[in-house]
């Protein structure tokens, strides 16, 4: 039985009985839950201004995260222009800038963050759409307790439109948090780091990508 069906089910529960609940129908919502419990629904991308343009993704981790984390720039450019280079194994129309470009150009050229987006996005071949991604916060654990995880990333996700009129400013700007693991008390003995990170980052690379395109999401997510 599909969700449109128990909904309608419910609906017809709810003309019948007015504000009594028949047995039945408290079967029908059960139903309803449960399925959504293990079943995902579309979710409209907020922005849809990628589609049949140019663009390249540009990640800012500041030098003290890095420290720490010293692959994470390499890790979500790489991620996030893969996600959103082509949805459905459908490349999209605009073309973009591979991840080992934008790298090389932006460790060659470390002044990179003072120069305007609208110049950045002609020194990497003229994009269309700069996608970036600032990282204000990354960490596996609470300072002083290295023995649990605890990890949380945030950070702002916005695009600039070089075609635009004004194409320094921010044509779509969102905040992205997220955590793992769930729940407390999970320690260095049930996880390694290795996988605490990946799962960190990848929920984070989820997050940030599917406000760009159109997504399944489970009905109760955990992130």
């Amino acid at each position: 039985m599909t969700i449109r069906s128990l909904r309608l089910a419910a609906s017809a529960c709810l003309l019948i009985t007015g504000v009594f609940v028949l047995p039945g129908c408290e079967l029908v919502g059960g139903a309803i839950d449960n399925y959504k419990r293990d079943s995902t629904h579309e979710v409209k991308g907020e922005y849809r201004g990628l589609e049949e343009k140019s663009f390249a993704v540009v990640v800012a981790v500041d030098r003290s995260i890095q420290a720490e984390h010293p692959g994470l720039v390499d890790f979500l450019t790489a991620k996030m222009t893969e996600r959103l280079s082509a949805q459905g194994n459908v490349p999209r129309a605009g073309g973009f800038v591979p991840a080992d470009q934008v790298l090389k150009y932006l460790y060659n050229n470390p002044s990179w963050p003072t120069r305007p987006m609208a110049d950045l996005a002609k020194a990497l071949g003229g994009v269309q759409r700069l996608v970036y991604v600032e990282i204000v916060e990354y960490r596996l654990h609470e300072p002083g307790n290295a023995y649990e995880w605890d990890g949380v990333a945030s950070g702002r996700v916005s695009v600039i439109e070089s075609d635009s009129p004004i194409p320094d400013d921010y044509a779509f700007d969102r905040t992205v948090a997220v955590k793992f693991p769930d729940k407390s008390g999970i320690g260095r003995d049930q996880i390694d780091r290795s996988t605490a990170t990946s799962a960190l980052a990848g929920r984070f690379i989820d997050r940030a990508t599917w406000l760009m395109y159109d997504h399944q999401e489970p009905y109760y997510p955990e992130y």
